[in-house]
């Protein structure tokens, strides 16, 4: 019974950093810095890419871009 939400919590947070790193990454070397498109380091863009995973990251930078246009 135990095993069941450690598991899920173990997952998120592993989703979670990866995301986050993948964020930063793309902000600071992908991203020129002159552009307005960079997705902030929150707790909304952590709670999504725990929950989502890259397609969570995917998803940010879409609505942004989408907002920009």
């Amino acid at each position: 019974m135990e095993q069941k939400p450690v598991s899920f919590l173990v997952k998120f947070i592993m989703r979670a950093i990866l995301g986050m790193g993948l964020i930063f990454f793309i902000n600071q070397y992908i991203i020129p810095q002159e552009t307005a498109w960079k997705v902030g380091l929150n707790a909304v863009s952590f709670l999504t890419s725990g929950t989502l995973g890259i397609p969570g990251v995917c998803l940010l930078y879409g609505i942004l871009i989408y907002q920009n246009l």
